[in-house]
């Protein structure tokens, strides 16, 4: 099983490990910093080893990372990993504010469905079912998220499973929820967003969630 540091440390962005398993391009290693595409959330960027990483994969409790086609590495080699900050930083802030505004359009739409949601470097998505227009909603929810960045509140997480590694985080006096992505310490990092609305089909809302200020970058 693959030991996920960047559970515990997602500020971590080198580490040194050891190769568990080779076949081919595709390569295992018994500890990674290297966040896997999982829940929406898009992979982290990187190298291993100074190969760059081209795929991340979960297999169970295991991830599987794609390698050049010439990589040398084999079972046993000590090997570093290096992982693209700025693109980690980017997610995790775009992660924590999807999931800020997820859980104020629930708290104004009791009973609306998620169908879909993407975090990637740019800006993330949330796909709800429904026929409502939601954009009349965006200045309270803006406000309140605007409410919840400047107090600065901690962003705890940890597993509710330990054998099945399931996560959630919590902010105390907010919400708490299942996920298993990187996240901020505090809700003061994720910085001003904005929202927009966009149209996807009949009965789909689509909001996307970007980030204001890009000085918060790394």
């Amino acid at each position: 099983m693959t030991r996920k540091v960047f559970w515990d440390d997602p500020y971590r962005t080198t580490l040194d490990t050891l190769v568990s398993h080779v076949d081919g391009e595709r390569v295992q290693a018994r500890a990674t910093i290297f966040f896997a595409f999982s829940g929406g959330q898009e992979s982290d960027g990187g190298s291993l080893a100074g190969y760059p990483v081209l795929k991340a994969e979960k297999h169970g409790l295991d991830i599987i990372y794609s390698l050049p086609h010439d990589h040398s590495l084999k079972p046993g080699d000590a090997v570093a990993w290096q992982i693209d900050w700025a693109r980690r930083y980017r997610l995790m802030r775009l992660h924590f504010a999807a999931e800020m505004v997820l859980q104020l359009v629930y708290q104004r739409c009791p009973g609306i469905q998620r169908i879909g949601a993407h975090i990637a470097q740019d800006k993330a998505r949330i796909d709800f079912a429904s026929d409502q227009n939601l954009a009349p909603l965006f200045p309270e929810i803006e406000s309140a998220a605007a409410q919840l960045i400047s107090r600065d509140l901690t962003i705890f997480t940890d597993f509710s499973d330990v054998p099945t590694q399931r996560r959630f985080w919590e902010v105390e006096g907010f919400a708490r929820m299942a996920c298993g992505g990187t996240h901020p310490r505090s809700t003061r990092e994720v910085g001003a967003v904005k929202l927009k609305r966009k149209n996807t089909g009949r009965g789909k809302e689509r909001i996307e969630i970007m980030l204001v200020d890009p000085a918060h970058d790394g």
